[in-house]
C-alpha cells in the first residue's frame, strides 16, 4: 500500500502525491489512520465503469430469477423479516 502522511503533503505539496501515484493508489494518512485514497483519473473511470457493469449484471440476474420463478413474495415486511430470521436458524 502506497501511503503518505497528510503532513507531508502539507509540507511538500501535491508533488509528493504525484511521485507516489506512479506506483498505484495513494493512501493519505491522517491521525495515524488511512483517511483518503488518491487515484489517477484513468483508474477512477475504470472503477466507475466496473461498478456500472456490476450493477447491470445484478439487475440481469434478478430478472432471470423472476423469469425462472426463483422469487418469493410476502404479504408484509413483517412476514419477510420472519422468513429471513428463520433462514438464519
Amino acid at each position: 500500500m502506497n501511503t503518505v502522511p497528510a503532513q507531508e503533503i502539507k509540507r511538500r505539496g501535491i508533488s509528493i502525491v504525484d511521485e507516489i501515484l506512479k506506483d498505484g493508489a495513494v493512501h493519505v494518512i491522517k491521525n495515524n489512520q488511512p483517511h483518503y485514497v488518491v487515484l489517477t483519473e484513468k483508474r477512477y473511470q475504470e472503477l466507475l465503469a466496473a461498478e456500472g457493469e456490476a450493477l447491470i449484471a445484478r439487475v440481469r440476474a434478478s430478472l432471470e430469477d423472476i423469469k425462472a420463478g426463483r422469487v418469493r413474495r410476502f404479504k408484509s415486511a413483517k412476514a419477510l423479516m420472519k422468513a429471513i430470521d428463520q433462514e438464519k436458524e
